[in-house]
């Protein structure tokens, strides 16, 4: 009987097909992002920044109460720091490729939760709801577009049906 760790077989994305080789650039990208967010969160104002978000959120908003405003950021900034970590040695093991792709695609999915919650997301002036605001809405849909390059990574890690792709 094979055990599951034999039948999920792990590879780094932009290696797994001789096609997808340009995941490298949504790879480098991503931890460009993770590195100078996560950094950013140790600052005053960047804990400033998020805490409307953070305080709002049907999902983070416990960290409030248990770290205060300062420490909510840090603890994020210690998670998107060790999301670009696992995305960096992912570009040479494969469990770090499946694993940074996981955190970074959960982290957005998290974030587009901030819809749900955070104030001045429908712009009341253009009709409200789809209309959206500039800040926050427009900055939160931009979420979007990381999540799918985080998922492109994350099922380019994890071979199945959805990588119909022939090596070259």
């Amino acid at each position: 009987m094979t055990t599951l760790t034999n039948q999920i077989r792990l590879q780094i994305a932009e290696k797994s097909a001789g096609s997808l080789n340009f995941l490298a650039l949504l790879r480098w990208a991503l931890v460009i992002i993770f590195l100078w967010f996560g950094g950013m969160k140790f600052t005053e104002y960047e804990a400033a920044a998020i805490a409307p978000f953070i305080e709002h959120s049907p999902i983070m908003s416990w960290l409030h109460a248990l770290f205060g405003v300062q420490g909510a950021s840090y603890v994020i900034g210690v998670i998107e720091l060790s999301t670009a970590a696992a995305l960096i040695l992912g570009a040479f093991q494969p469990i770090f490729s499946a694993l940074g792709a996981a955190m970074s695609a959960a982290t957005y999915l998290i974030t587009l939760t901030f819809f749900l919650g955070t104030p001045g997301v429908a712009e009341a002036t253009a009709g409200g709801f789809p209309a959206i605001s500039a800040a926050p809405g427009q900055f939160l849909l931009k979420d979007l577009v990381l999540l799918a390059a985080s998922l492109s990574l994350l099922f380019a890690s994890v071979p199945g049906p959805w990588l119909n792709v022939q090596k070259s």
